[in-house]
């Protein structure tokens, strides 16, 4: 299988994903449309698609003028019937290419939190083995209204709409389920000032807090990552 991955900020990589899609075979075509780099046409040579995530807002067309394609592209994928990941700015570009509502500010998370299934979860294939409630790690500070065809699949008190389906294989994760102890050690290293701006304690807790939830984190956000490439 061939995947595009579309990055759309330094440091925002793969992660579990990428660890599902190597252990699945997969050949990676990343494109990093913010340093210049083309996106594809269409869908034609490619089985599926990532979006990542980013310091953006899902509006920021001005910043990221390559939005309004990707959008396109996403619903290429989409009318194709072929699988499509978007995960934080990835899940909200996805919305946003549905006719969903971004709302820019408002609903801040960071660090791991608690989210809770909706009963469709239980029938959901990338999610139904999952238990209904699991810790996962959070950064946004923004949200969205679902397109009106999407299946709400997951949410917490800060953002209603945490995962979501469209169709048989378009998926949307507001959570960082691609963010294992490894990726969080490395933004927490490598975003230390802009953190540190935010959340002063956050150098002092996040060994606590790794070890309060991590292994839990971790293994939810790997069992999604494997699922959703299973989807393929």
């Amino acid at each position: 299988m061939r995947v595009l991955v579309v990055q759309n900020f330094d440091s925002e990589g793969l992660g579990q994903i990428g660890a599902a899609l190597v252990e699945a075979g997969a050949d990676i075509d990343l494109r990093r449309p913010y340093c210049g780099e083309m996106l594809p046409q269409d869908s034609a040579a490619h089985d599926a698609m990532v979006v990542l995530g980013g310091a953006q807002n899902a509006l920021d067309d001005e910043i990221c003028p390559y939005f309004p394609e990707l959008l396109d592209l996403t619903r290429d994928f989409a009318g194709k019937d072929r699988a499509v990941l978007g995960i934080c700015l990835g899940s909200q570009l996805v919305a946003r290419a549905f006719g969903g509502e971004n709302r820019i500010g408002g609903a801040s998370e960071f660090g791991w939190h608690k989210v809770s299934l909706t009963p469709a979860a239980t029938a959901d294939p990338v999610l139904a083995a999952l238990p209904e409630n699991f810790p996962i790690f959070e950064w946004h500070d923004d949200t969205f209204v679902l397109p009106e065809n999407a299946v709400r699949l997951a949410g917490n008190e800060v953002a209603e709409n945490q995962a979501f389906r469209i169709g048989r294989a378009v998926y949307g994760f507001q959570f960082h389920f691609e963010a294992d102890g490894p990726m969080v050690r490395d933004w927490s290293a490598s975003f230390a000032s802009l953190i540190a701006e935010r959340h002063p304690d956050w150098s002092d807790r996040l060994e606590y807090e790794m070890a309060r939830h991590g292994a839990a984190a971790d293994a939810a956000g790997l069992a999604i990552a494997r699922a959703w490439v299973a989807t393929i």
